[in-house]
């Protein structure tokens, strides 16, 4: 993408950097969080820049396995939530 759209790629890069930040949360949970969000895009790349900042950042493997799960548990009840939602569709003629 550097080649094609280099702008665009720096304004990403700055954009990143400052949302992960130290401030009123840690760098380290700053990036479980980017961790989590990462594996539900399902964004290997992400996922795999993430987990090397949260371990840099100092994040254990327990506090890794914990984000990755709130992850699941968030994708999960995405699915519930749509499965509702279809079958309230068209129930009772609507």
């Amino acid at each position: 993408m550097s080649g094609h759209a280099p702008d665009a790629l720096k304004a990403l890069q700055t954009f990143s950097g400052a949302a992960t930040q130290e401030g009123a949360l840690s760098t380290k949970t700053k990036e479980l969080i980017a961790l989590a969000v990462s594996v539900k895009a399902q964004c290997p790349y992400c996922i795999d820049i993430h987990t090397s900042n949260a371990r840099r950042a100092g994040a254990t493997d327990p506090e890794i396995t914990e984000a990755v799960v709130v992850a699941a548990a968030i994708g999960a009840g995405a699915v519930m939530t749509h499965g509702t939602h279809a079958l309230l569709t068209g129930a009772n003629g609507s």
